[in-house]
């Protein structure tokens, strides 16, 4: 197996769950293959970040999608193709929690894998 973070970025963000605010979010694109089956997942996991330095991921909070699974292997130009739509597939995940990602706030450089 085979799990690739094709694209990682912090984010401002804000959420309630479970009693705790949010005030920041992980963004994937995850590419998991095994088998000659693949499956990319689109995913968001909100997190307090308390001060600067704080990036203590809390998987309660973590929403995902995916938007692709079948027969093949990794695709650049599939992989470009939900680069294009991830924002607006994130945006619905946090949506049906009452979450927003503010996507024009990085907290780091996005990371390509």
């Amino acid at each position: 197996m085979a799990v690739i973070n094709v694209y990682k970025q912090y984010f401002e963000a804000a959420l309630e769950f479970n009693g705790v605010k949010r005030k920041a979010a992980l963004i994937l694109l995850i590419s998991d293959s095994q088998e000659g089956k693949i499956k990319y997942e689109a995913a968001v996991s909100f997190f307090p970040h308390n001060d600067e330095t704080d990036f203590s991921i809390s998987y309660d909070a973590y929403f995902s999608e995916v938007l692709y699974q079948g027969q093949g292997r990794r695709s650049k130009k599939r992989e470009q193709e939900f680069m294009k739509i991830l924002q607006e597939k994130i945006d619905g995940l946090a949506s049906k929690v009452n979450g927003k990602v503010f996507w024009d706030k990085p907290l780091k450089k996005e990371q390509l894998g």
